[in-house]
């Protein structure tokens, strides 16, 4: 069992965690401190990216931010569900 639980951590240590944000956004930034708060029990890695730093980045996700992705796959836009970025987590990548 404790084999199980060691490989369940080492999955979740690899998955990335990517938010794509920009500065005034208040759902970014109460999406950001619940993926802050979920981060110690579930060990993803964060990476925040700010979307007005590269032009083509603001260009597709002006209007539409916080982007979170998995690994690299979107997994939603706008108001995001935390209870599904919780359990998205816990399955770890697909």
């Amino acid at each position: 069992m404790l084999r199980l639980q060691t490989d369940d951590l080492n999955i979740r240590n690899r998955m990335i965690v990517t938010l794509y944000s920009r500065p005034g956004c208040h759902l970014c930034e109460e999406l950001r401190a619940e993926l802050d708060e979920m981060q110690p029990e579930l060990g993803f890695k964060i990476e925040e990216i700010d979307i007005t730093h590269d032009a083509a980045l603001f260009e597709r996700y002006r209007y539409e931010i916080p982007v979170l992705l998995m690994n690299g796959e979107e997994i939603g836009r706008g108001r995001i569900d935390i209870a599904m970025v919780r359990e998205r987590t816990r399955e770890g990548p697909h």
